[in-house]
């Protein structure tokens, strides 16, 4: 992904309160990692002017990074599902979005929204920590016969070990408009605050032992593939 993408993507985020750093209760994210930030895309939801900057990037790069556009869009339960939808319009492509399960009555599909064996499906998903929860999405995709190779995520945490191995043991290439180099980066008057940022500078030069001293996760556990 471009730099200027991931300012852009990095400024909107900050513009819109989705950055929070707390330097006294740790944030315990959904891999059981603990952390002093936390990014809260849903707050982008809300806000027409930034929703649609956001789409209008989510739609720049997957032109620009997909070798061929995806014939599907499939959104991620439940954060995922609104930023596939207006993707899917931007792109023109028909939307289906995938559970974390089986519903377990009526079809019982982990899979809604129609069909979706033997065609290319591009999995959206609002963050992405250490690739866990892709790894359920795109088997339930393939599962119901979708060629799933690509996956978007609005923002990429990229700080805790295993990630890179799991998505790689997946066959999933992930596009991530912003990370948090991109919000270090930012300048003027949506950056963050010098307290913040030291309270993030320090927990990136080491997010294992952070977690572990602020009752998360302690060590790596060998990815699931």
């Amino acid at each position: 992904m471009t730099e200027r993408t991931g300012a852009s993507m990095a400024r909107l985020l900050l513009e819109g309160g989705a950055v929070q750093i707390s330097g006294e209760q740790p944030f315990i994210l959904a891999a059981g990692w603990a952390s002093p930030a936390y990014v809260d895309c849903r707050l982008l939801i809300g806000e027409p002017r930034l929703r649609r900057a956001a789409v209008a990037l989510a739609a720049a790069a997957v032109r620009e990074a997909l070798p061929a556009m995806p014939e599907i869009v499939a959104g991620a339960e439940t954060a995922g599902i609104p930023w596939a939808a207006w993707l899917a319009e931007a792109l023109d492509r028909p939307l289906r979005y995938v559970r974390k399960r089986p519903l377990g009555i009526g079809r019982n599909a982990q899979v809604e929204g129609g069909a979706v064996e033997g065609r290319s499906a591009l999995l959206v998903d609002d963050l992405t920590t250490d690739g866990s929860s892709k790894a359920t999405f795109v088997r339930g995709l393939r599962a119901a016969g979708a060629a799933v190779t690509h996956g978007l995520c609005l923002f990429h945490h990229g700080t805790f070990p295993g990630g890179a191995e799991r998505l790689a043991g997946l066959g999933l290439s992930l596009v991530a408009l912003a990370s948090w180099r991109d919000v270090l980066a930012v300048r003027g008057a949506c950056a963050l605050p010098a307290a913040e940022r030291a309270v993030l500078e320090r927990f990136l030069s080491d997010p294992v032992a952070w977690s572990a001293a602020h009752g998360g996760r302690a060590m790596l556990e060998r990815p699931a593939l």
